[in-house]
């Protein structure tokens, strides 16, 4: 049986099929050559005073290169290119497993004893109690080491895309690698445990590349304070060896949740 050709997703014709509403900045669907993907233009971006270096199309794409170098194929393949709109952030579209969610919130007494970790409880608005909670499972694991390594300032439940056979893919990443402490996310399930050996290997692995490959490849799309935070977050995770805990004074969560 013979194939096509692959599609050249960089250079081949970018078509827009729908836009997303409820992104806070501008967001399309398209096809590049029966492909469907994200788009993300940079002019459709709102200023951020507290991510005002370069452009969040960048810093997704950086993301997705700091995920290539864990391995562990978090962020779906995400690349910067010309568009309709102009350049912008291009990501492969994931179709989700709609029977699954990787992060919920629940009547706490619905929270089920085996298989999740409970990040939060609360009252919903009968003044009943409930949990936000996330499956305690390897795939979502290595999105917490990835979101500490990136210094992901927006991990909501949303951004968690459950897939088909139980892989987890982590989307939306504008708000990631500032130098400063910016940690927000639903997956504090694991605060203060130890890591496992392959996710420290997996930490080692994008500390030893900074200093070629990745770094190379990240240069152009942040800062170099931000590429020396990155370094020295990589380092102190892996010597401290545990999952961090909430600190400073800031949210700990994003808001809204999901």
């Amino acid at each position: 049986m013979t194939t096509g050709p692959a599609p050249d997703l960089v250079t081949g014709e970018l078509t827009l099929t729908g836009r997303v509403t409820t992104a806070s900045n501008a967001t399309f669907v398209g096809e590049v050559d029966g492909v469907v993907v994200v788009y993300k233009p940079v002019d459709g971006e709102r200023p951020l005073w507290d991510f005002p270096d370069g452009d969040l199309a960048s810093r997704e794409v950086a993301a997705w290169h700091v995920s290539e170098a864990l391995g562990w194929d978090v962020v779906p393949r995400t690349w910067l290119r010309d568009g309709p709109l102009g350049r912008g952030m291009v990501q492969l579209w994931c179709d989700v497993d709609p029977d699954q969610d990787a992060v919920d919130l629940l009547p706490s007494a619905d929270v089920p004893d085996e298989g999740w970790r409970t990040v939060l409880e609360g009252l919903d608005e009968d003044d009943e109690p409930v949990a936000l909670v996330h499956e305690d499972t390897t795939a979502l694991r290595r999105m917490a080491v990835f979101d500490v390594l990136v210094n992901n300032a927006d991990r909501k439940g949303a951004h968690v895309l459950a897939m088909p056979g139980g892989h987890r893919h982590g989307v939306d990443h504008g708000l990631t690698l500032h130098a400063e402490h910016k940690l927000r996310t639903v997956l504090w399930g694991w605060a203060g445990e130890p890591l496992s050996a392959d996710e420290l290997d997996g930490v080692a692995r994008v500390e030893q590349r900074l200093t070629g490959d990745l770094g190379a490849a990240l240069a152009p799309l942040v800062t170099e304070a931000e590429l020396t935070a990155l370094a020295a977050r990589c380092e102190r995770l892996r010597t401290r060896g545990v999952f961090p805990e909430p600190e400073g004074r800031a949210p700990a969560v994003p808001w809204p949740l999901f």
